[in-house]
């Protein structure tokens, strides 16, 4: 007589979680292992990895007619983390412990190894979510991965370390404990001061003031200046004046990392990412896609920063593709399967020389390019990316006398008090919007707390006329000078705010 049984698991297609239904019916027939459901070829490797743990947790393995569905057939199936699920339910079809309500209210995920322990899997993180959200009670996962799947609250962890060790949790032999949560804060109090800071920075108050004012509203920079001026190092600083995220960015960025499978044993991400893809990088690999899409680098640095050091070196193509997430703070994947949808909310940090030979900028060094090398070095990057780009600024190079001096810089950990006080004031301006900073203003918030006293309306009123600014420097323009105002704690944004924020577009160039 045929016995089916029916475990429920979960897979992710993006960042998004569905239900999976493991049905097992062991019949009547010749031996045979059969895995149905449009599975990938790790889901059909997994019948001799189920059949080994089997045997070597000391359970006996079916030798009748054995068939796995995972329903809905008609989406496929990837990855390991199927292997506990259908083990479970061989086990439960093959009567080596009772049926129990647990079944339906709990989530099983994990890959076996030959000898039963269950290994580290990916996207674990936005499958609990996903089963707190379906209302399911626990979820059982590797023991690995507990203490990521415990930032989603409102479910019960259990921390499963072999399949031996479920049997007998199963059977009511030995129960396993679940898993208590740390405190997410922890690892924060232990932060080791960083070699970037600013205060190891000799000189360029001009551009760590742009910096500080880009971190603060989330703006895009270009650093331009010659070779060895300190770009690369100024970019690196960034992450130490930056705030740190609230517990909703932290699930965010860990859902991305945790689907592209970056998520060692045990790791939490709490600072802000700081991505910098060479220039050789493929679009693929900047957009997010594959056979099976995952995200690229610039959903990674989600809620951090995505350097792009000799910017007009990137190919064009992958260039024009920063286009949608710059404006609209998402990145879409198209396939012939389907469209998936990654969030990349990041600040753009690009940098660049203002030439081939780099020292078209630097008054001391003569510039060996030709006017024509100039302009097509230039044009690489288009229009519509620079004007995407809200703080243009010019490293300069720094002078023997500021190298020598010995009094120190400001630290970042002052300059990031100025930018959390900041942050904190645009917090409360777009609480329950979703917004998190002034650069991801819309044109309806732009109009609602972008107010100009009159000195600064007749001011950038004349720049938009003089200088032929499009509609979206006009917005851009506005956001940034709300910034400024921020920084000043200021209601109203003034004619110096309006004034600061114009010293910022690009200037004409002359060969």
């Amino acid at each position: 007589m045929s016995k089916v049984a029916k475990i429920f698991t979960a897979a992710t297609v993006g960042l998004d979680s569905y239900l999976v239904e493991v049905e097992t019916d062991i019949g009547a027939g010749l031996p045979s292992f059969t895995i149905v459901g449009l599975p990938d070829k790790a889901i059909d490797e997994s019948k001799e990895r189920i059949r080994a743990a089997i045997k070597n947790s000391g359970v006996f393995f079916t030798q009748h007619r054995l068939t796995i569905n995972l329903a809905p057939a008609d989406i496929k199936k990837e990855g390991p983390s199927f292997d506990l699920p259908m083990a479970v339910g061989i086990l439960l079809a093959g009567e080596q412990f009772d049926y129990i309500d647990e079944f339906k209210k709990a989530l099983f995920i994990g890959e076996l190894s030959l000898n039963g322990e269950l290994r580290h899997v990916n996207g674990v993180l936005p499958i609990t979510l996903f089963a707190v959200e379906k209302g399911y009670e626990r979820i059982y996962l590797p023991a690995v991965n507990a203490e990521e799947a415990s930032l989603i609250k409102g479910i019960e962890i259990i921390p499963v370390k072999s399949l031996n060790q479920l049997i007998k949790h199963l059977r009511s032999e030995e129960i396993i404990k679940s898993y208590k949560a740390k405190s997410l804060r922890q690892k924060v109090e232990n932060q080791k001061e960083s070699q970037f800071d600013f205060k190891y920075i000799a000189g360029q108050e001009q551009v760590k003031r742009a910096l500080e004012i880009a971190a603060a509203g989330g703006h895009n920079i270009l650093l331009s200046g010659p070779p060895g001026s300190g770009k690369t190092l100024l970019a690196r600083s960034i992450p130490t004046i930056l705030p740190e995220m609230d517990d909703e960015e932290i699930i965010e960025v860990m859902k991305i990392y945790s689907v592209s499978g970056m998520l060692n044993s045990g790791t939490l991400i709490l600072d802000r990412p700081f991505r910098s893809p060479h220039h050789t990088t493929s679009s693929v690999a900047i957009v997010g896609g594959g056979t099976w899409p995952r995200p690229g680098e610039i959903s990674l640095s989600h809620r951090g920063i995505l350097f792009l050091d000799e910017f007009p070196e990137f190919p064009r193509s992958v260039l024009e593709s920063l286009r949608q997430p710059l404006e609209d703070g998402i990145v879409t994947v198209s396939r012939a399967t389907g469209s998936l949808t990654f969030p990349a909310k990041f600040l753009l940090v690009a940098a660049q020389n203002p030439c081939p030979c780099g020292f078209l900028s630097d008054p001391e060094k003569h510039c060996t390019c030709t006017p024509t090398q100039i302009i097509r070095y230039q044009k690489k990057v288009s229009g519509p990316i620079l004007d995407r780009i809200d703080i243009h600024i010019e490293v300069p190079r720094v002078k023997y006398a500021k190298l020598s001096e010995e009094s120190v810089a400001e630290a970042s950990e002052s300059v990031r008090r100025r930018i959390e006080q900041a942050r904190e004031l645009q917090r409360k301006r777009f609480e329950g919007t979703g917004i998190k900073t002034n650069a991801e203003m819309s044109s309806r918030e732009i109009k609602a707390y972008c107010k100009l006293e009159e000195a600064g309306e007749k001011i950038i009123g004349q720049a938009v006329e003089s200088m032929k600014l499009s509609a979206r420097v006009y917005h851009r323009l506005l956001k940034l000078a709300r910034t400024i105002a921020d920084l000043e704690n200021s209601e109203q944004i003034t004619a110096g705010n309006i004034a600061e924020a114009l010293q910022y577009r690009p200037k004409e160039k002359t060969y």
